[in-house]
């Protein structure tokens, strides 16, 4: 049986982009997002789809990955505590847990293969 870390029912899929303003522009233009939050000092946009609970995070790159790489940012109830769960299971995290402008706090794990996954709690609702 799968253990819970708390699971929200919401999904963020974080992309890599050379300008967020920009990325936001052409996701709103031709997929029909909507921009929820924009900061040029945190170099990101996050637009909501037309997909229910599942949003975009442009986070602005230096070097934009070709082909790709989108992360999965898995909405918890509470981050520390997905986390705890998390490690229990021998999941390996990147560095602490992040708070960013009192709106989120981000944690940033791994799948068994290397790929980059985050959980995020919502610090505004």
């Amino acid at each position: 049986m799968a253990t819970t870390i708390g699971h929200t029912g919401k999904l963020v899929c974080s992309l890599g982009v050379k300008n967020h303003k920009a990325a936001a522009e052409w996701y709103v233009s031709v997929l029909g997002c909507g921009i929820e939050f924009q900061s040029d000092d945190a170099g990101m946009s996050f637009l909501n789809t037309p997909v229910a609970n599942v949003y975009l995070d442009l986070s602005q790159v230096e070097t934009v990955v070709a082909g790709g790489g989108a992360t999965l940012v898995w909405g918890v109830a509470n981050a520390d505590e997905a986390r705890t769960t998390l490690e229990a299971q021998g999941v390996e995290f990147d560095g602490a847990t992040r708070e960013f402008g009192g709106m989120v706090r981000l944690a940033t794990f791994f799948d068994p293969d290397g790929n980059t996954l985050m959980l995020y709690q919502s610090l505004t609702n």
